[in-house]
């Protein structure tokens, strides 16, 4: 590893880490529901490898495409919410904690954290699913 590779990065936070492999395995997954374990595998491997080999720069395409994958489901009525909710909280956690960090990484993420906000606002917007099976527990007294 050379001297001059800044891993001031690696610091931030653990939350990509750990929650973006699923959500964006649910994301790139053709069909709806919980997505194949081996997509899921390999998002993982893809995760660790950047993080143990990757440059912030590498790091940071990585969450673009995961931003372009949020802002995606944020416009398809038929895209179940939940992974893109949780995976686009999370990068804009992380981008907005760029800005503790030494260099230009919060102004490059600065149009990501624009798109993100209104994506997350357009999701959370959606309705909620209709509920299936009994009525409301108040309506049996």
């Amino acid at each position: 590893m050379s001297a001059r590779r800044s891993l001031v990065w690696l610091g931030l936070t653990p939350e990509p880490e750990q929650e973006l492999p699923a959500a964006v395995a649910a994301l790139r997954s053709p069909a709806a529901g919980r997505p194949p374990s081996a997509l899921v595998a390999a998002e993982r491997h893809r995760v660790e490898r950047l993080v143990l080999r990757g440059t912030q720069r590498g790091w940071l395409r990585y969450l673009r495409e995961v931003t372009d994958l949020v802002v995606r489901a944020a416009g398809s009525r038929t895209t179940d919410p939940k992974a893109a909710l949780l995976a686009g909280e999370v990068v804009l956690d992380h981008h907005r904690m760029l800005i503790g960090l030494p260099g230009a990484g919060y102004d490059r993420t600065a149009l990501q954290r624009h798109e993100l906000e209104r994506a997350l606002a357009r999701l959370r917007e959606r309705p909620e699913p209709a509920l299936v099976g009994p009525c409301e527990p108040w309506s049996t007294i």
